[in-house]
């Protein structure tokens, strides 16, 4: 696949090939091992309460209705590389972790960010609402639907935690590592959002730490240290990952103003309409002349309406944010593959990671 995707238009770039083999094969087992963890707990806690087989079954409901398993995809590759058999248990229950750990974090995501839709069905916190509202229940609706949300995240958090209990200290030292990582990016987000800030250097802080660590370089990590290579491989892993992770993230904040809603998943324009502080908005915010920047003044303006959604659409264009943006993607790859061909794994391995690595730098999902 070229490295070379940029167009004038975003909404034009060439659309990204079906998911690589390398992804289907880890992302299967990871959600086989989920499917059946929650199946079993459905059947068990609805045997004492019939009303606990929903929550359950809302989790369950989030992880089969799509998403990519590229954090099972890493951890494998990289466990594989190692030296690892794929069909070895302990991996297999880490990848499903690393899928529940996502899912708890995007169910919070949403009720954080007031997201209605996610993977093309109502966010967790939205369905509950609905039901609280058909049912005629008592108190307010979107405290009780935010409120369930919370606590089927929290689901996902303890099911990911009881999967990898039986691992060793250092792999559960990264593991520990990876979650704080995790809330150490959520809250700089939450922060900048509601700050309205458009400082470029805390934006990047926010992809390292919100999304890019978490995606790549620590499920890498989890998949040497469960090979027990972890000393020798991380430093080499993290210059892989690292690039990529960043790489990732700047996609994701391109695909969340120009991608396809019928792909995503989700409403385009979402993060304008949340304010969220992205790259892309750092660079248009010092590149704006005085018109340009009191349309930017609207980005996360609670009554923000379509036309405006366009117009900084194309202004994100007009700025050189945007190729700007796909420029750093296009280098960060470069970095990042240039880094893999030195990591001491199994051409195989190589050969995966690296498929997975274009596909997450250049996908429209």
């Amino acid at each position: 696949m070229p490295l070379d995707k940029t167009t004038a238009n975003p909404r034009e770039r060439q659309a990204t090939p079906k998911l690589p083999p390398s992804l289907l094969e880890a992302g299967a087992a990871a959600e086989a091992r989920v499917v059946a963890l929650l199946t079993e707990e459905i059947e068990r806690w609805s045997g004492i309460d019939a009303n606990l087989r929903e929550p359950i079954e809302a989790l369950k409901n989030l992880v089969i209705a799509g998403g990519k398993r590229l954090r099972p995809a890493f951890c494998h590759w990289s466990f594989i590389g190692a030296g690892g058999s794929p069909d070895d248990a302990a991996m297999i229950d880490a990848g499903a972790a690393l899928e529940l750990l996502h899912s708890f974090a995007l169910i919070h995501d949403d009720v954080m960010d007031g997201s209605d839709r996610r993977r093309d069905l109502p966010a967790v916190h939205r369905h509950f609402m609905n039901r609280h509202s058909e049912a005629l229940w008592n108190g307010e609706e979107r405290r009780f639907g935010e409120g369930a949300a919370i606590l089927i995240g929290d689901f996902a958090f303890v099911y990911a935690d009881r999967l990898m209990a039986g691992c060793s200290p250092t792999t559960r030292e990264i593991y520990n590592e990876l979650r704080l990582e995790l809330c150490v990016g959520q809250y700089l987000d939450l922060l900048g959002t509601a700050a309205g800030e458009r400082n470029a250097e805390r934006a990047r802080r926010i992809e390292w730490y919100k999304s890019g660590k978490y995606t790549v370089e620590r499920p890498l990590h989890l998949g040497a240290a469960l090979a027990g290579r972890y000393d020798e491989l991380a430093e080499d892993l993290s210059a892989f990952g690292l690039p990529l992770g960043e790489a990732f993230q700047m996609r994701d904040d391109i695909l969340g103003v120009f991608g396809d809603a019928a792909i995503t998943g989700k409403p385009v324009g979402d993060d304008l309409r949340e304010g969220k502080l992205t790259p892309l908005i750092a660079y248009a915010s010092e590149r704006a002349d005085a018109s340009q920047a009191k349309l930017l003044d609207r980005v996360g303006a609670p009554d923000l309406h379509d036309e405006e959604i366009e117009l900084l659409s194309a202004l994100l264009i007009e700025t050189g944010a945007v190729d700007a943006a796909e420029a750093s993607i296009k280098r960060l790859v470069a970095e990042s593959m240039e880094a893999l061909s030195q990591v001491d794994i199994t051409e195989e391995a190589r050969h995966a990671l690296g498929e997975l690595g274009l596909f997450v730098a250049w996908r429209d999902r």
